[in-house]
């Protein structure tokens, strides 16, 4: 009998499969090795000798930088020497338990740490024991676990208390100086943010979720934010109070150096936005996302005069009434225009829209319900298009697409997928000559072109139409075959009728 067995297929499987979260899971006390602890000294010789020991923690560190990021953490579990290099080389890191932050050993093990994200670890655990990690809502990054006891357990997510936040954050604030992005849950209280604009001096990106006006008060003390990202509320996961125009206006006068700026599920409306054009003159990319803005607020957009990226994502709608369209302004700088997953309901909120980026020079629409003939010859408004990517717009016919293109003298790239009613053997001469002159063209408008796509090159299309017409061939053959023998025949009957 041998004394050691062959492992199994389930130790075989564990031992290369990369553990997650792990870090929020064990408990790290044990094993981590604080910077007073002396280096590990080799053991004599032996067979069972460590011999990394006789190796720098620079080169170490060199080695374990090329290994992959999902092996990196079985690496770490080796001793508590690997523990700690291989937390010097993590930059990025994402919290789903915030009894971690209380042990304050976060430092210890991410002393490099740049991207830190608290949203997971800010929802508060179901109140029955037994529900914890059976159910999980997931909603794009974050995934929480359901309370199914409660009434509604489906979009009425809570939160840690106040006070718990807002002493996790002011550990952070002292343990993480060097932080670049940041994303949080803010409380009404001033003491949490605050502590983190004293503390990251270098902070750049911050995120904040369940944001709501008073939770901007302490947003001023944030001098070099360039990149800001506030979500009011997120359906099906938690609903908040909103950011409203007076919000925004806090924002406007608090962040004058903000380059990006995305607003998801916010409130507001002309006030606001004409605020942040007017005080964030740095202001270049824009992303409004399922917003929940009153009447008029496009005409707010004219006052960013250095935007140069407009996107609209998951709009139910884009403006109720954009108010007299004589008085709209334009915004100049503008280059990009991109429509994902909305609903363009209204023809009259569109044509603002257009006419507010006339002088747009990209526009990409992506799956946007309602884009018809109608809605799209609005966008010969923009005369200046280089580049138009549709995909999804299963309403558009080629006659709509054909007009507003061919009235473009100066388009380059023209990208089309997905759009059924686009047929090829519609195309008329004048767009043909205008794609053999492109720069870029991808055509691939309905799914018989994405079959034919497909299939190039691979002879499966030929192979089926040569079987099918010798078939054919063969069967032809054969029945004329069958004809001339009747003909023999009748005309052989007819000479002995004849004869006889």
């Amino acid at each position: 009998m041998h004394r050691h067995r062959l492992r199994r297929w389930p130790n075989l499987w564990f031992a290369v499969k990369p553990l997650k979260h792990v870090v929020l899971k064990m408990p790290p006390g044990d094993q981590t090795l604080t910077p007073e602890d002396p280096p590990p000294q080799p053991r004599p010789g032996g067979a069972s000798a460590d011999v990394t020991t006789l190796l720098s923690d620079e080169l170490i560190l060199r080695i374990l930088a090329a290994v992959p990021d999902a092996h990196r953490l079985p690496a770490s579990l080796v001793c508590k020497r690997w523990l700690r290099l291989v937390g010097r080389l993590c930059h990025s890191l994402t919290i789903s338990d915030w009894s971690f932050l209380d042990r304050r050993r976060l430092r210890l093990r991410y002393p490099c740490l740049t991207d830190l994200d608290l949203v997971p670890a800010s929802f508060a655990s179901p109140s029955s024991p037994a529900t914890g990690g059976s159910v999980l809502l997931t909603r794009g990054r974050v995934s929480v676990a359901v309370d199914t006891p409660a009434d509604s357990p489906v979009g009425e997510c809570h939160f840690l208390e106040p006070c718990v936040i807002d002493r996790g954050l002011e550990i952070i604030a002292h343990d993480c100086p060097g932080l670049r992005k940041l994303s949080l849950v803010p409380t009404a209280s001033e003491a949490g943010l605050m502590a983190i604009a004293g503390g990251c001096d270098t902070l750049q990106e911050l995120e904040l979720h369940r944001c709501s006006d008073l939770a901007l008060r302490p947003i001023s003390g944030f001098n070099n934010l360039q990149i800001l990202r506030l979500v009011g509320s997120v359906e099906g996961l938690y609903r908040g109070p909103g950011v409203t125009d007076f919000g925004l206006t806090i924002l406007a006068h608090g962040c004058k150096r903000l380059v990006k700026l995305e607003l998801g599920g916010c409130e507001g409306g002309y006030d606001g936005v004409s605020a942040i054009g007017r005080c964030c003159t740095m202001l270049e990319e824009l992303t409004i996302s399922d917003h929940r803005m009153d009447a008029g607020w496009i005409a707010g957009l004219s006052f960013c005069r250095n935007l140069k990226t407009l996107r609209l994502q998951s709009c139910r709608r884009i403006d109720v009434d954009p108010g007299p369209l004589d008085h709209l302004g334009t915004c100049p700088t503008i280059e990009t225009l991109q429509m994902r997953r909305c609903q363009l309901r209204d023809k009259r909120s569109l044509q603002a829209l257009y006419m507010v980026c006339e002088a747009v020079r990209d526009v990409v629409f992506e799956n946007c319900w309602g884009m018809d003939n109608d809605k799209f010859s609005l966008l010969s408004i923009c005369r200046r298009v280089k580049f138009l990517s549709l995909e999804g717009c299963s309403l558009l016919t080629t006659e709509g697409f054909e007009s507003v293109v061919l009235s473009w003298p100066d388009l380059l790239r023209l990208v089309v997928v997905s759009c059924n009613n686009i047929k090829d053997d519609e195309v008329s001469p004048a767009l043909s000559s205008l794609f053999s002159v492109l720069k870029e063209l991808k055509w691939r408008p309905d799914t018989k072109s994405v079959l034919a796509v497909t299939l190039a090159g691979t002879g499966i299309r030929k192979k089926g139409g040569r079987f099918f017409k010798r078939r054919i061939l063969q069967g032809r053959r054969q029945l004329k075959i069958v004809e001339e023998g009747i003909v023999a025949e009748s005309s052989r009957a007819t000479m002995l009728q004849f004869m006889v």
